[in-house]
C-alpha cells in the first residue's frame, strides 16, 4: 500500500460548502469503518483559522485506486473544491514504519 495526499481549496463560499462538507465527513467515516486508513482535516493559517481548504491523507494500492476513491468524495462530486492528488513517500516517522 502507498500513501496519497489530496490537497484542496474551496471554490464556493463557506455557506454553500457546509452541506457537502457534512457529507464528506460521513464519507470519510464510512471509509474508516471499512478499515481504510484515511484522515481528513482543514488547512489553517498561523492563527489557527481555517484558510479555505483542506487535506485528505489516504492509503491505497496505487495512484489509480487513490484517484478513483478521491473522485467519490462528495466535495469533489459537488464541485466545491479545486484539488490535486499526489503520492507521498514517507521517509522517516510513524507513518513510514506503520
Amino acid at each position: 500500500m502507498a500513501w496519497f495526499i489530496k490537497t484542496e481549496t474551496f471554490r464556493l463560499p463557506h455557506e454553500a460548502v457546509i452541506p457537502h462538507l457534512q457529507e464528506h465527513r460521513r464519507w470519510v467515516e464510512s471509509l474508516r469503518l471499512e478499515g481504510r486508513r484515511v484522515s481528513s482535516g482543514y488547512l489553517v493559517d498561523d492563527q489557527g483559522r481555517p484558510g479555505g481548504g483542506g487535506m485528505l491523507l489516504l492509503e491505497a494500492p496505487d495512484h489509480d485506486a487513490a484517484l478513483s476513491l478521491v473522485q467519490q468524495d462528495p466535495m469533489v462530486i459537488a464541485g466545491c473544491v479545486d484539488w490535486q492528488l499526489q503520492g507521498w513517500r514517507p521517509a522517516v516517522g510513524d507513518l513510514a514504519v506503520s
